[in-house]
């Protein structure tokens, strides 16, 4: 009986070949480092967090949550840091849109004024606060420049109240917020304004109708990452602000439950509703987005 030679195995396709059979491209390898860096560094603690502020020595799992909003002092942070936070980012907007919008075709102006408000940023928070006792204090520029021109007659208290700390989480967002802006309305097509203009559009309909529609999408970024900035404000309000009463913001009021009072449990549950209201307020902005699409289409189409 003839003894039959068995066939070699089939070799194994190269394994790119295996993996794009799969829907696994090079491309789309290039994001695993990106998602290990998110989930070591934001959703693992993030979940942590969230564990911990159902961490209670109550049957309740809900007591912390319970507790701070029965509590009027720690519920009153919400209403001081949105207090803090909508005028800040109001503000910001209201001056950093239209300089933005009127730079798009600076040139050098555009590079040198960049460079001049990145300046403030890499002095970071605790510097610039520094820098704006000397100058908001009762003996600083503000104050002396008043006293001398007869203005006012005695100092005004522009520092350790609401006042410092809003004119720091302006003077500290506002080149960050600015220059994210003038990057978007640098990549507007001018040939639909200057289209909109030839069939007769006056500049306020140019603006509604054209420029402020294929401007919201940036505009929407740009306002949900400085609220959550101005809401998560916490070195000015310890420096320049009144941390125990008006500037008892939510930040605060997170430190001094872990690091003074040394409940952490309770210190997470400040953080996870600062993270909540954060959210909320951007699925708010982007829904405000999303009303413009129409008119978006439209503007293009006509």
């Amino acid at each position: 009986m003839a003894t039959g030679t068995a066939a070699p195995p089939a070799a194994l396709p190269p394994l790119s070949k295996r993996l794009a059979e799969k829907g696994v491209t090079p491309r789309l390898l290039l994001l695993l480092p990106a998602v290990v860096f998110a989930l070591g560094l934001f959703v693992y603690p993030f979940l942590y967090g969230l564990g911990l502020s159902f961490t209670t020595g109550s049957a309740s799992p809900w007591s912390n949550y319970q507790e701070f909003f029965s509590d009027p002092y720690l519920r009153g942070t919400i209403w001081l840091t949105v207090r803090l936070a909508v005028p800040a980012v109001l503000i910001i907007l209201v001056a950093a849109m239209p300089l933005a919008l009127a730079m798009r075709g600076a040139g050098r102006a555009k590079q040198a004024i960049t460079v001049i408000l990145l300046f403030p940023i890499t002095l970071g928070t605790v510097l610039l606060s520094r820098g704006l006792l000397n100058f908001l204090g009762p003996a600083g520029w503000v104050n002396r420049f008043l006293l001398d021109t007869g203005l006012i007659d005695q100092p005004i208290q522009l520092t350790y109240n609401y006042w410092g700390v809003l004119f720091a989480i302006i003077i500290t967002d506002f080149p960050l917020v600015f220059l994210l802006l003038l990057s978007y309305a640098g990549g507007i097509d001018p040939t639909y304004e200057r289209a909109a203009a030839v069939f007769g559009a006056s500049a306020r309909q140019r603006f509604f109708r054209v420029t402020l529609p294929l401007f919201a999408p940036g505009l929407a970024i740009t306002t949900s990452l400085a609220f959550v900035l101005a809401f998560g404000t916490f070195p000015s309000a310890l420096l320049l602000g009144e941390p125990a009463g008006s500037t008892r913001t939510m930040g605060v009021a997170a430190y001094s439950e872990a690091f003074q009072q040394f409940d952490y449990p309770m210190a997470a549950t400040v953080a996870m509703l600062m993270a909540g209201l954060e959210l909320l307020v951007i699925v708010l902005i982007l829904g405000l987005r999303s009303r413009l699409a129409p008119t978006v289409s439209s503007g293009r189409k006509g």
